[in-house]
């Protein structure tokens, strides 16, 4: 069975926000990173930021039932705008000043990121988080492009192995996860 996928629009984001809170509320990263105090609203907050900026400067993409989101971002995408900086350091809050000390390896230069992908979780092992990742690898692929992420859960591991990623560093973020950079070569079409 084929996933369609599209790009997201700005009506789309609301709902991809919340599909992107719900498969990370339990994302070790992001357990870590986010205060417990009003996690899923932070965490829908944070994404829906995140996935405005991406709509802006890079490619976001959903499926149809917006089950899934991804978002890659060009290796010359502008930070978040000041006024976004600010609401994320507010919904960071105590855990800002720990975040901003992880020191994860930089992404290889000129190297799109995929900055996130995330699928429901009644719907995962579906295909979604696949698709996604399928269409968005297709589109860079024609620019040749390297494409960079981290990931902090061990089984996605699996799923970026078999488009094409490798560990390029494995990171132990001192009283957090364990982190992975991983990096997809340029391939040619």
């Amino acid at each position: 069975m084929t996933i369609p996928v599209r790009d997201a629009t700005a009506d789309d984001l609301p709902t991809a926000a919340r599909t992107l809170a719900a498969a990370f509320e339990d994302y070790p990263w992001t357990r870590w990173s986010v205060p417990a105090a009003n996690h899923i609203g932070r965490l829908e907050e944070l994404q829906g930021i995140y996935l405005r900026h991406a709509l802006g400067c890079g490619l976001v993409l959903v499926d149809d039932a917006l089950r899934g989101v991804a978002a890659l971002l060009p290796p010359d995408a502008p930070e978040p705008s000041g006024a976004d900086q600010e609401r994320i350091a507010d919904l960071l809050g105590d855990r800002l000043d720990a975040l901003l000390a992880a020191a994860l390896p930089r992404h290889p230069e000129g190297s799109w990121e995929l900055a996130t992908l995330g699928v429901r979780p009644n719907s995962r092992g579906g295909g979604v988080g696949s698709a996604l990742l399928t269409e968005g690898l297709r589109r860079l692929d024609s620019s040749r492009a390297t494409v960079s992420l981290e990931t902090s859960r061990e089984r996605n591991l699996a799923l970026y192995g078999r488009h094409g990623f490798t560990v390029t560093a494995t990171t132990q973020i001192p009283g957090g996860p364990v982190v992975h950079s991983m990096l997809r070569a340029p391939v040619s079409v």
